[in-house]
């Protein structure tokens, strides 16, 4: 599909004309929410002290659990997630008690003054190990077993065990989480809400208020970046909205500032694993084994989909006969974590790459070669019984060696570091092997409504929600070729749940796939009908009649025959004949199944595939490192917008980047965040990011939407390589040193590996 034309979306963005839920005009008497928040990581109280807020704004109103009329209970697995803590708190940033004010300066500041009666902090569990140890799950753990682990070490001429640690990852979006709410006169509430999830806003918004979902419309139409952060956590936001506005009878904004919601909302999982890897002295790998203590915070949010994430990609890109893994989601005194990009994937991949770093060392075998000679190919069966099909790991793989050079690459790198001390330099590659669809089989379903109006313009309405990765654009260019219309004349609606009902999540890189197909289907419809309507009216049959970009056209022969009928006066001709313009249809992922009782099934529509190689130079002196240079082969399939899969491959790999090597989420042995503003947490930008070369690997996929593949989550994955890209340039200055394993790399785990005080292969 050709990108003819910019995204009208990127324009306004340009110009500062896009509205989000903070430009919203303020309707008159809107009222506006503070939140009063729990001071540390575990405690219990006895109430809350309003009076000196309200001796300064006496015009403030306040509600707190005993103020809910349904249910006190946010959590879609587990009821283990109050709205409001309600005597005892779990974690720093749980909400004690709603604020409103008259603006947002005064509820902010009111909620500064009211004071907590009666506390009492308590001790806190902030180590996954120690929660194991304490017993402290959600629910139970997961395990996943294939072949005999036992025997297979036996016979392994080289086995090798470790530990992996990595930390979570703020979001940081750009719009931080809000919603405004507007009573109805039927007790009901209508919300603009910033959520990836409208149904699933709808449905907690419903069960707080304790009235049927059909009172409570959520509309979302795009969102200022999301990344995870907004699957399920926004829905706690638009439920104070809502439970304001119920109690109040007026309009209600709740819009965070930066500190509040990096200190109240989830992160990426936090990990902490044991491996054991065992294989043949040629590089062949017999066996694995890992346990993975799953940081998962103080309530289980989304975690018991998360872990299964690690699980399934637990092996990597790689072929391994004999696997056992083991999750455990441990409760610990932290903000509950949440859905991220890659959702538990990349902290499988960094625990199956720790362990081929340390076995290639222990080889003497170049990285690149063990890597590679365990590649994944046709017909070879996960650890969970899914057949591997169209496999095109070593398609990517071996381009990425050609295109970054790398035996001409490793030659310069080796000469460098023979001739340099206070500079060495590494290179690493990471191959990728991605699953696509939710692993929770029921989510796998979408539906779309589109409108064919009388002037041959048209509106679709998706569940997929537009927070920057361009999946409007996509499903406009899937629904104008479907419907033969041009692209001016497709408008994406945003999406309500009163439009289009029972959506899922966009996430899990299947916002194109389940929707945009959803989309296609109902205009595929709509064209059947107006290609009957133009055979009749041009004297032929349905199957002559061609429509593309707005005209339509008679097959003569081989040739297509101008008719001078545009799609606008066909549309015309289909109202006056009172043809049906309207059609709905629903997608449902077919081929999908899984039994968790004996871990086996079908969980993924197809695998993305892709390989990155980063080069890395390391200040020896300071412990300093840049990143040099990024080689990326991405399995991209028949582009929907080649320039939006370009765009989404490089912040994938600047957001990876970031994770793996820069941003530290960092709190005190009382379990408070201390990185919680932006001048505390750092992020990537331009100076941090190497020179990017992207080839992408352009064979169709039959299995989605217009041949097309996911792109959002697999080339975050690619991040890891500058990890292992400075690890390799630290033990060339360390000969002989192990590695270590302690995501993110930051310059001072690496000044400490270069004094000699941290050990290879140990986790601070």
């Amino acid at each position: 599909m050709s990108n003819n034309k910019r995204n009208p979306d990127s324009i306004l963005n340009v110009l500062g004309k896009t509205v989000y839920i903070d430009d919203v005009p303020e309707t008159s008497g809107m009222l506006h929410a503070g939140i009063v928040v729990s001071p540390s990581a575990h405690g219990r109280f006895a109430g809350l002290d309003f009076s000196k807020a309200l001796e300064r704004y006496p015009d403030i109103q306040f509600f707190t659990a005993k103020d809910i009329p349904g249910q006190n209970e946010l959590s879609t697995s587990e009821p283990d997630e109050p709205l409001f803590a309600d005597g005892i708190w779990h974690y720093q940033g749980e909400i004690l008690a709603l604020i409103l004010g008259p603006s947002r300066s005064v509820a902010r500041k009111a909620a500064a003054l009211v004071s907590i009666i009666g506390r009492e902090d308590m001790p806190a569990i902030l180590d996954p190990r120690a929660a194991y140890e304490k017993g402290m799950f959600i629910p139970s753990p997961r395990t996943i077993v294939s072949g005999d682990t036992e025997a297979a070490f036996k016979n392994c001429d080289l086995v090798i065990s470790g530990r992996a640690d990595s930390l979570g990852q703020e979001h940081v979006y750009l719009e931080t989480q809000g919603a405004i709410a507007m009573p109805g006169d039927d007790g009901g509430v209508r919300l603009l809400s910033g959520t990836q999830s409208p149904s699933g806003v709808q449905a907690i918004v419903a069960r707080v208020l304790g009235v049927p979902m059909h009172r409570v419309e959520v509309e979302a139409r795009r969102l200022g970046g999301a990344f995870g952060g907004k699957e399920d956590q926004a829905s706690g936001w638009a439920a104070l909205a809502a439970l304001g506005a119920v109690k109040t009878g007026r309009p209600v904004k709740l819009y965070l500032n930066r500190r509040d919601d990096m200190i109240a909302t989830g992160k990426r999982h936090p990990y902490s694993s044991d491996y054991k890897i065992g294989l043949k002295k040629d590089g062949t790998i017999l066996a694995f084994e890992a346990v993975y203590y799953q940081n998962s915070g103080a309530s289980a949010d989304l975690s018991p989909a998360v872990i299964p994430r690690t699980l399934f990609h637990a092996a990597g890109t790689y072929e391994i006969p004999n696997i056992k893994v083991s999750g455990y989601m441990c409760r610990t005194n932290f903000v509950p974590f949440t859905a991220f990009r890659g959702f538990g994937g990349p902290q499988g991949f960094f625990v199956i790459e720790s362990a081929l770093d340390k076995a290639a060392a222990a080889l003497g075998m170049d990285r690149a070669e063990l890597q590679k000679k365990n590649l994944i190919k046709e017909g070879h069966k996960t650890h969970y019984g899914m057949s591997f099909k169209d496999v095109r790991a070593a398609l990517c793989f071996d381009a990425c060696i050609k295109q970054s050079d790398y035996k001409k690459l490793r030659a310069e790198i080796n000469a460098f570091n023979l001739s340099h001390k206070a500079q060495k330099r590494g290179a690493a590659l990471i191959p990728v092997c991605f699953g696509i669809s939710f692993t929770k089989i029921m989510l796998n379903q979408g539906g779309a409504l589109v409108h064919v109006y009388n002037d041959g313009s048209v509106s679709v309405a998706t569940g997929a929600i537009e927070m920057g990765q361009g999946v409007g654009r996509k499903i406009a260019k899937i629904s104008a070729m479907a419907l033969g219309s041009s692209l001016d004349a497709i408008r994406i609606d945003c999406t309500r749940t009163s439009t289009v009902a029972n959506t899922v999540a966009t996430a899990a890189s299947t916002g194109t796939d389940i929707n945009g197909m959803a989309a296609q289907m109902a205009c595929t419809e709509i064209n059947k009908r107006l290609k009957s309507l133009a055979a009749e009216k041009l004297a032929t049959v349905p199957e002559k009649i061609i429509m593309e970009n707005g005209s339509v056209f008679v097959m003569d022969g081989e040739a297509k025959k101008e008719t001078g009928l545009s799609f606008a006066r066909l549309v015309g001709m289909a109202y006056e004949s009172r043809t049906d313009l309207s059609a709905h249809a629903f997608y449902a992922t077919p081929g999908l199944y899984y039994d968790i009782k004996t871990e086996r099934g079908n969980p993924f529509l197809y695998h993305v595939y892709g390989a990155a190689l980063v080069t890395a130079t390391v200040d020896t002196i300071r412990g300093t490192y840049r990143f040099d240079q990024a080689f990326m082969t991405h399995d991209l399939a028949k582009s929907i917008d080649e320039t939006i899969d370009l765009g989404q491959v490089e912040g994938a790999f600047a957001q990876g980047l970031g994770w793996a090597c820069l941003e530290e989420l960092k709190f005190d042995q009382n379990g408070r965040l201390l990185a919680n503003t932006l001048s505390t947490y750092k992020v990537p930008d331009a100076n941090f990011m190497p020179d990017m070369h992207i080839e992408f690997l352009r064979k169709p996929n039959p299995l989605a939407v217009a041949n097309s593949k996911a792109v959002g989550e697999p080339p975050l994955i690619y991040g890891l390589a500058g990890y292992f890209a400075v690890m390799d340039a630290l033990k060339a200055a360390r000969p002989g040193e192990e590695g270590f394993y302690d995501l993110p790399m930051t310059p001072e785990k690496a000044m400490l590996f270069l004094s000699g005080e941290l050990p290879g292969d140990v986790a601070r």
